[in-house]
C-alpha cells in the first residue's frame, strides 16, 4: 500500500514540472521580459534594470527558470509589481477564502449530485427521472459565470433572499451566519455543472447496481428493499463517487475562480484577475502554480482513497 502511494506521488512530480515550464515560458513570451513589459511605461530604464537584476532576469533563460523554481519551492514567490508586497502574503490571504468557497462547492456537488442521481436511478422511467434528465441535459450548456448571473438575478435581485457580493455585510457583525448567508449563491454557482455531471453518472451506476444478478437474487429471497439499499447500493456507489468527485475538482477550482469575479468574492480568482489586468507577472505565475499544486494534490488524494478501497492493494499488491 505504501509503495502504491509513493508511486502515485512520483507520478505527480513530472506534471508539476511541465506546468511550471509552461507558466514560465508564457510569462516570458514575446519581446522583453515580465518586468520590462509590465513597467516600461511607468518607471525609468535605470529602475527597470535594477528590478530585472533583483529578479535575475539579466541571466540566461535556463538560469532564470532554475532560480524561479528554486525560490518558488522555498516559499519565496517574489514581490508584487503592483501592490509592492510579498506575493506569498497576498495569495495566502486570498487562498484561504478560495478554499472555503471550493469546500462549500464540493459539499453542494456531492449532496445534490448523489441525491438527484440516486432518486432518478431508483425512479427510472418516471416523471421524476424525466425531469431530472431534462435539467441535467439543459444545465450542461450553462457556463459557470452565466449560472452565477442567473442566480444573482433570481435570488439576489428579484427575491432578495441572499446577498450577491463579498463575504460579509460591512454594516453587520460579520459572524459565521453572515458568512454562510453570503456563501450560498457562489457555492451553488460553482458546483452546479459538476453536480449535474455527478448526478448523471450516479444515476447510471444505480441503474446498473439495481439490475445486477446478485441484487435480483436477494430480492427473490425476500430481503427488504431498504436493507438492500443500505448495505449494497451505498457501498458500491462509494468508489465511483470518489473517483468522479476527484475528476471534477479541477473543474470546480476553475469554476470557483470565475465565480469569485461574478460575486466579488475576495479569493485567488479575483486576485489573479486583478494581477492579469495590471500585468503583475510574479502574482500570476505564483497563483497559477498554487492552483496547479492544489489540483495535483486533490487528484493524488483521490487516487490514494481509491487504492485504500481496493482490497488487493490493501493486502500488499502493487499499483494498478
Amino acid at each position: 500500500m505504501t509503495r502504491a502511494i509513493v508511486y502515485r506521488f512520483l507520478q505527480a512530480i513530472p506534471i508539476f514540472l511541465v506546468v511550471s515550464v509552461l507558466v514560465f515560458l508564457i510569462a516570458h513570451a514575446g519581446d522583453g521580459d515580465p518586468v520590462t513589459n509590465a513597467l516600461a511605461s511607468t518607471l525609468p530604464q535605470e529602475s527597470i534594470d535594477a528590478i530585472r537584476k533583483e529578479y535575475g532576469l539579466d541571466q540566461p533563460v535556463l538560469v532564470q527558470y532554475a532560480l524561479w523554481l528554486e525560490h518558488l519551492m522555498a516559499g519565496d514567490w517574489g514581490t508584487s509589481l503592483v501592490l509592492r508586497t510579498p506575493v506569498f502574503e497576498v495569495l495566502a490571504r486570498s487562498f484561504g477564502n478560495t478554499l472555503l468557497l471550493a469546500a462549500a462547492a464540493v459539499a453542494v456537488c456531492l449532496a445534490g449530485g448523489v441525491a438527484v442521481g440516486v432518486l432518478s436511478g431508483l425512479k427510472r422511467g418516471s416523471w421524476i427521472d424525466g425531469a431530472a434528465m431534462l435539467v441535467i441535459q439543459v444545465g450542461h450548456n450553462f457556463p459557470v459565470f452565466w449560472s452565477g448571473l442567473l442566480l444573482i438575478w433570481v435570488f439576489g435581485v428579484r427575491l432578495q433572499w441572499f446577498p450577491v457580493s463579498g463575504m460579509y455585510d460591512m454594516r453587520g457583525d460579520q459572524d459565521w451566519l453572515d458568512l454562510l448567508h453570503h456563501l450560498v449563491l457562489p457555492a451553488i454557482a460553482a458546483a452546479v455543472i459538476s453536480m449535474l455531471i455527478l448526478a448523471q453518472l450516479v444515476r447510471a451506476q444505480v441503474i446498473d447496481i439495481m439490475g445486477s444478478d446478485y441484487l435480483r437474487t436477494f430480492r427473490a429471497q425476500g430481503l427488504p428493499r431498504s436493507l438492500l439499499l443500505r448495505r449494497h447500493l451505498g457501498r458500491n456507489l462509494l468508489s465511483p463517487v470518489i473517483n468522479v468527485t476527484g475528476l471534477q475538482v479541477g473543474y470546480l477550482l476553475s469554476g470557483v475562480i470565475f465565480v469569485e469575479n461574478v460575486f466579488n468574492w475576495p479569493g485567488i480568482g479575483t486576485q489573479l484577475y486583478n494581477a492579469a489586468a495590471g500585468k503583475d507577472y510574479p502574482m500570476i505565475q505564483a497563483g497559477v502554480m498554487l492552483v496547479t499544486g492544489c489540483f495535483i494534490a486533490v487528484n493524488l488524494a483521490t487516487d490514494v482513497a481509491l487504492d485504500l478501497l481496493n482490497p488487493r492493494l490493501r493486502n500488499g499488491g502493487g499499483p494498478a
